[in-house]
């Protein structure tokens, strides 16, 4: 095993102990969290932090193992993609009754509050542009990279485990898993980061969008 398989495996342990920690000592978070500035502040310091150490155990193959290239093709990556995206929803839609996967994350306000306008937009780009790339260049770029030489379906099914373990969550995991494990497959078939930071984005600004209109 590489020394920078076992990096990342280190940072994303740590991510996994760190989450489910804060979540059995601390409970779900304040629904409102996107309408406080620090919920931005944070998040850009984390993200920063967490992407330094992913560029660092890349280093000079920065490039190659986060798949920083354009797509093998545009129109089949955009087909795969809103394949997933079907799949995923549909599930969601299946399991939601049951698990609440969605109240469970605790990022969606019960409505909206215009006097929060502008520190919603700031959680806004945190967590519909921000998160979603340096996610993607962890799981899907350098993770995928190092764990593929191993199978590429192990390294679909590992990243999408390991993807969803790193949220904290448990009602909300199985679909967790299933997106990463999606998104995994896109960048397989795709070849590179991109078409991967635009679906993970999308999911998530939906998702905060349809949660306060």
């Amino acid at each position: 095993m590489s020394g920078r398989l076992l990096a990342w495996l280190a940072l994303v342990g740590f991510q996994i102990l760190l989450n489910y920690t804060q979540r059995a000592t601390q409970g779900k978070p304040d629904r409102n969290v996107v309408y406080h500035w620090s919920t931005s502040v944070e998040g850009v310091l984390f993200y920063a932090v967490y992407l330094g150490i992913v560029l660092a155990i890349s280093r000079e193959q920065t490039r190659k193992l986060l798949a920083l290239r354009a797509p093998r093709s545009w129109g089949r990556a955009v087909a795969i993609a809103a394949a997933i995206s079907v799949a995923v929803i549909v599930l969601e839609v299946a399991l939601e009754p049951v698990l609440h996967g969605g109240r469970e994350q605790g990022f969606t306000p019960k409505h909206w509050e215009p006097s929060h306008a502008a520190a919603f937009a700031a959680s806004f780009v945190v967590l519909a542009l921000v998160g979603p790339f340096v996610e993607e260049a962890a799981f899907r770029g350098l993770g995928f990279s190092l764990l593929v030489p191993y199978g590429q379906v192990f390294a679909i099914v590992a990243i999408g485990v390991l993807f969803g373990l790193a949220h904290g969550l448990v009602e909300a995991l199985p679909i967790l898993v299933a997106l990463g494990a999606g998104l995994a497959y896109l960048r397989a078939r795709s070849d590179s980061l991109y078409p991967c930071v635009l679906v993970h984005a999308v999911f998530n600004a939906v998702a905060l969008t349809l949660a306060v209109a």
